[in-house]
């Protein structure tokens, strides 16, 4: 008990000198900075236009990057809402209209010899093209309600045909519903089919190329080898 309370009083002594020694260097220091005063203050000065044009910087950063972003997400809702203003007259096709407006955009990549089926019995060739690196272009078109999905049973149907009966060097299945059911996507994904659903037509809609499209695919890339000379 008796080396405890020594303790207890060493404790309190040390902590009396450490808070009078620090009084002591405080007094010292405002001493010192009346003296040099006129050495001190352009310092502080200094310091404290620094402080406060980094602060000022480091506002207007925050504030700027806050505004890129808002602006980004903007422009991304008006993509989106462009999209489908241009799906809504996409829908208001028939699907034979429908056909033929894929085989224009396609035209209008610079796609060549291309032909609209137009009739069933087509065995899933609705339009058939040739890329400008002369592979060539099959398109099965399913014109489907947003809500729909693209089951395995249609996509089944398309990859037995695409390539048996048609040749193809880039099978492409486009569609005006908004998603294909996780059958039919990692079977596209396993052979190779470009799956374009709502978003990714939307696109193309709006002028983005099909070149740029078939990477962007969420079932695999859909290409074959170009053929050779």
């Amino acid at each position: 008990m008796a080396a405890r309370r020594r303790r207890r009083r060493l404790k309190k002594r040390t902590r009396r000198q450490l808070q009078g020694w620090g009084a002591v260097a405080a007094l010292a220091a405002a001493v010192w900075v009346t003296r040099h005063w006129s050495m001190v203050w352009p310092v502080l000065a200094t310091v404290l236009a620094a402080a406060m044009v980094g602060g000022a910087g480091w506002a207007l950063l925050r504030s700027h990057r806050l505004a890129v972003g808002q602006d980004r997400a903007w422009r991304a809702q008006e993509e989106a809402r462009a999209r489908e203003l241009s799906m809504a007259e996409v829908d208001a096709l028939s699907w034979q209209e429908f056909e033929t407006y894929i085989a224009d955009l396609c035209r209008r990549d610079g796609c060549t010899k291309v032909v609209v089926s137009g009739k069933s019995g087509d065995l899933g060739a609705d339009v058939i093209g040739y890329l400008a690196d002369g592979r060539k272009l099959v398109v099965q078109v399913k014109k489907y309600a947003p809500h729909r999905s693209v089951s395995s049973a249609d996509m089944q149907k398309f990859v037995g045909t695409a390539r048996l009966e048609h040749g193809a060097d880039v099978a492409l299945f486009v569609t005006t519903c908004r998603a294909f059911t996780k059958d039919a996507l990692g079977l596209a994904l396993r052979q190779d089919i470009v799956a374009l659903h709502r978003d990714l037509l939307g696109s193309w809609v709006k002028g983005a190329h099909l070149e740029t499209l078939i990477p962007l695919n969420g079932s695999g890339g859909g290409t074959r080898r170009r053929p050779s000379a």
